[in-house]
């Protein structure tokens, strides 16, 4: 399917920035030209909403529009970034540039670098930048390249160990506009870095088309959450990728609760023996809201490990996707790999998909995957009735229940209290009696 958009040669190559990321943006712009947009007719795009994404509604923002890069042009944060609490470096992005960045002086002593991929030159993110994304390319990475103004960079040199999260928080704005956040992170050989992400927008009209890579280097351990808040007529289409060294750990998670629609491709390549993944996920949809999730555990080398549970619940006329793939290669012997993907569907109207794969060509290794989607279960709801719990409460106490496994696993303590309030808030709105419309 061709398309008609403002999204051209010129309007990449006038954002400005270094050389070497403005050609970077003008060949993945020339590629639109010859691109596929996708539709629902893509088993990878089944029962997505992309038949309703009209491209031309929306257009890129000018180099004035973004500013120049490199300039701290607000201040730190707020009351986002205080949930967190101590932390050990900060990146705030505005619609895909960084416009304040921070880091604790004793860590840029050590060679941590937090900043804005515009501020870089070319040998600083040479190999990385695109690693991994593009080993997973798609129409949608494609125009992201082609509109990179910049984004967040989270650099952690060999053996250096940053105990209190680095936080990058985005914020996307302005109504019938497009922006392209990127977050690059390398973990280099033996670091330890915590990573947490906020992606947010106002009532607007939006366009999110984001990128995040994790490179996480042999015997490196990253823990990397992102949380999603978008308003309710923002669209977003995400990938986030790692790609994991020898002996390398990762725990991703995703917690979900805005955007009008929204999809996260979140993929794990386990390219080294003893590579462990553990992806988690908590998405909780309403009114007409659609969350669609693919994931991806791609075992390429032997004795690699990976484990996956998302965790979701809709109500209203929302809808949710899980379509997942566990990809076993053949050199990938004793291998193990678990996929778990759980859905509560809340009021009549809302509906949830579940589709669970394996793909194995190795015979000795471990695999298991199951989906579930369904209203609560009666005996939960009759055993808290016998113990005078009222109906609604019982309701709101089985579902903060439900997600609790994967709230425990979140990377970053401090939110996992404001996570549950703002679940707890969207449950408010299952009853008729707490002001439900």
């Amino acid at each position: 399917m061709t398309m008609q958009h403002p999204f051209t040669v010129d309007a990449a190559r006038a954002l400005g920035g270094p050389d070497w990321l403005r050609d970077r943006r003008v060949a993945a712009a020339e590629g639109l030209a010859d691109v596929e947009w996708p539709t629902a007719e893509e088993e990878i795009w089944r029962y997505s909403r992309i038949d309703e994404l009209e491209l031309a509604r929306f257009r890129p923002m000018s180099a004035e529009e973004l500013g120049a890069p490199g300039v701290d042009s607000v201040p730190g944060g707020g009351p986002v970034a205080a949930e967190v609490g101590e932390r050990a470096g900060l990146v705030v992005v505005r619609d895909g540039r960084v416009v304040h960045h921070e880091l604790d002086p004793a860590l840029a002593d050590r060679g941590v670098v937090v900043g804005g991929l515009a501020t870089l030159d070319h040998a600083s993110v040479a190999g990385t930048l695109g690693a991994t994304s593009d080993a997973s390319p798609d129409a949608f990475t494609l125009l992201h390249d082609a509109f990179l103004a910049g984004g967040a960079y989270v650099h952690v040199p060999k053996g250096v160990v940053v105990d209190a999260p680095i936080v990058v928080l985005h914020w996307s704005d302005g109504d019938g506009l497009a922006s392209f956040p990127h977050t690059l992170v390398v973990a280099e050989e033996t670091s330890q870095v915590s990573v947490l992400e906020r992606f947010g927008s106002p009532d607007v009209e939006h366009l999110v088309d984001a990128v995040v890579e994790l490179i996480v280097r042999d015997g490196a351990n990253v823990r990397y959450q992102a949380v999603q808040e978008y308003g309710p007529r923002t669209w977003s289409v995400a990938l986030q990728r790692a790609h994991l060294g020898r002996d390398a750990v990762l725990r991703s998670s995703a917690v979900a609760l805005g955007g009008a629609y929204a999809r996260l491709r979140s993929e794990a390549r386990l390219e080294a023996p003893g590579a462990e993944s553990e992806q988690v996920a908590v998405y909780y949809g309403d009114q007409d809201q659609m969350l669609d999730f693919r994931t991806l555990q791609d075992h390429v080398a032997p004795r690699t490990h990976s484990n996956l549970l998302f965790k979701g619940a809709v109500e209203d006329r929302a809808r949710s996707v899980y379509s997942g793939l566990v990809h076993i290669h053949p050199e990938a012997q004793k291998s193990t790999a678990t996929q778990s993907n759980r859905n509560l569907v809340l009021t009549e109207g809302a509906g949830a998909e579940s589709i669970p794969n394996l793909e194995i060509e190795a015979d000795d290794v471990r695999c298991s995957h199951a989906s579930a989607v369904g209203p609560i279960d009666e005996d939960q709801r009759y055993y808290l009735a016998t113990r005078g719990v009222p109906p609604e409460e019982a309701e709101r106490l089985i579902v903060l229940g439900f997600f609790e496994d994967v709230f425990e696993r979140l990377p970053v303590a401090a939110l996992v209290g404001p996570l549950r309030r703002a679940v707890h808030d969207k449950l408010g709105h299952l009853h008729p009696g707490d002001g439900r419309g």
